[in-house]
C-alpha cells in the first residue's frame, strides 16, 4: 500500500527532472506572487492584474521574434510592455474623463490583440500556445534562475514596502496626505505586478499567470481577515494547487497550466461555501442561530 502511495505521488518528482523544474518552478512563483496577490485584493485592484496579464504579451511576442523562444528576450520585453501599459493607463485616466480601469482595459485588448498578431507572423500555432497557456513541463534551468531571481527581488522589495502597502489598503487617500512614500510604494508595486506576471508567463502562460496572483488570494480571504495569516493561507493554497496540477497532468496527461487554475478553482468553491469567514454556509448558520430580536429589522 505505501508503496502503491509512493509510486503514484512521489516517483514523478523524484525519477524525472522535468517534473521537479517545474514544481520548482511553481513553488517559486507561489512564494512571490501570492503576496502581490493578497495585496491586490485588498486594494481591490483584481481586474487591473488581470489587465496587466495581457499588457505584457506584445513586448513578449516582440522578444520573440527577434530571439526565439529566448527567456531573457520575453522576459525584457514583456517588462517593458507591461511598464508601458500601466503609464498609458494612469496617463489617460489622469488627464482625461476616461475612468483608470476602462482605459487599462482598452490598452490591455489592444496589446493581446498586438501580441497575437505578432506572434502569427513568424511562428506557429504552437508557438501562440505555448505563449498563451505556457509550457510549465518544460522548464530549462535558464527559466528556473530567472523565476528564482524574480521571487527573491520581490520578497526583497515587499519587506521594505510592507508597511506603505499596509497603509495604502486600509486608508490610501490618508497616507498620501502624509507621507511621500505613497508613490514610491504604489509605483514600486506596480513594478513588481509586472515582474511577477512575467514570471508566470514563463510557466502558465499569458492567460493563466493571473491566475496564480488572483485566486489563492481570493480564497485566503474565506479563512481568514489576519492579513499574516492571509499570506500563509494564499500560499500554501498554491503549492498545493501546483501540486495536483502537475500530478494530474502527469497521470492523466492534460494540459499543466489549466489543470493548476481548475485545482484553485475547486478549492474556491469549496471555500465560498465553508470559509470560516463570510463562508455561504457558515453565514447561513450564523443568520439562523442569532436570535430574532438580534437580527436587524
Amino acid at each position: 500500500m505505501i508503496a502503491d502511495l509512493h509510486s503514484l505521488f512521489i516517483e514523478p518528482f523524484s525519477d524525472f527532472a522535468f517534473m521537479q523544474r517545474a514544481l520548482w518552478g511553481c513553488f517559486v512563483l507561489s512564494l512571490s506572487a501570492t503576496p502581490i496577490g493578497v495585496f491586490l485584493t485588498l486594494r481591490k485592484m483584481s481586474l487591473t492584474g488581470d489587465a496587466m496579464s495581457h499588457a505584457i504579451l506584445p513586448g513578449a511576442a516582440i522578444g520573440f521574434l527577434i530571439s526565439g523562444v529566448s527567456v531573457i528576450a520575453m522576459t525584457i520585453g514583456g517588462v517593458i510592455a507591461g511598464c508601458i501599459v500601466a503609464i498609458l493607463a494612469g496617463v489617460v485616466a489622469r488627464h482625461s474623463n476616461a475612468e483608470e480601469d476602462s482605459s487599462l482595459a482598452t490598452f490591455y485588448l489592444l496589446s493581446l490583440a498586438s501580441g497575437v498578431l505578432i506572434i502569427s507572423l513568424k511562428g506557429s500555432n504552437i508557438d501562440l500556445l505555448h505563449v498563451l497557456f505556457g509550457s510549465t513541463l518544460a522548464l530549462n534551468n535558464e527559466a528556473l534562475i530567472l523565476l528564482t531571481s524574480i521571487a527573491t527581488v520581490t520578497l526583497l522589495t515587499l519587506s521594505v514596502l510592507y508597511r506603505p502597502l499596509v497603509f495604502e489598503c486600509v486608508d490610501p487617500a490618508f497616507f498620501r496626505s502624509i507621507s511621500k512614500l505613497s508613490a514610491v510604494a504604489h509605483y514600486g508595486f506596480l513594478l513588481l505586478v509586472v515582474l511577477n506576471l512575467v514570471a508566470g508567463f514563463h510557466a502558465l502562460g499569458t492567460l493563466m499567470a493571473v491566475g496564480l496572483m488572483l485566486i489563492p488570494a481570493a480564497i485566503a480571504r474565506f479563512w481568514t481577515v489576519k492579513l499574516g495569516r492571509m499570506l500563509v493561507i494564499a500560499f500554501m493554497t498554491s503549492v498545493v494547487s501546483c501540486y495536483l496540477g502537475l500530478f494530474i497532468s502527469f497521470h492523466v496527461s492534460y494540459a499543466t497550466s489549466p489543470a493548476i487554475i481548475l485545482v484553485m478553482g475547486c478549492i474556491y468553491i469549496v471555500s465560498l461555501f465553508f470559509g470560516q469567514h463570510s463562508g455561504l454556509f457558515i453565514k447561513k448558520c450564523t443568520t439562523n442561530r442569532t436570535p430574532n430580536h438580534q437580527q436587524t429589522p
